[in-house]
């Protein structure tokens, strides 16, 4: 997934599948006193209904993370991290009760792996 500003998630466990939509990004010490990084999303169903997932990634995992794979700490890249783990929360029903959800370090390193995979067929294009 390249586009985190709108996607389709799912089908979760239900059958159903939803529109993903990126609302923000915004370092959550300037809302709730939190050393992370909040993505938030808003979750349409086929039927409209609507949910806000906010996405938590904690900043001294993002720099370890951005040491270990050489990849500068960007806004595209934290909320590409994010939108991954909310594809996997759908697909798994995992944590989908939870309006804020923290990105536990393993699954960042996951999704960063995800990520690098993706782009590296793009870089050989350029």
């Amino acid at each position: 997934m390249l586009n985190f500003r709108q996607f389709a998630a799912g089908p979760d466990p239900f059958g159903r599948t939803f529109q993903a939509m990126f609302k923000w990004l915004q370092t959550a010490i300037s809302i709730r006193m939190a050393d992370m990084v909040d993505v938030k999303f808003i979750l349409e169903d086929e039927n409209g209904g609507r949910t806000e997932k906010t996405i938590a990634l904690p900043h001294a995992d993002l720099l370890r993370l951005s040491r270990e794979t050489g990849r500068p700490v960007d806004d595209s890249w934290c909320a590409r991290l994010a939108a991954l783990h909310l594809l996997h929360m759908v697909k798994t029903g995992e944590d989908m009760e939870k309006d804020l959800v923290t990105v536990p370090p393993a699954e960042m390193r996951r999704c960063a792996d995800e990520i690098a995979q993706m782009e590296r067929p793009a870089a050989g294009v350029r």
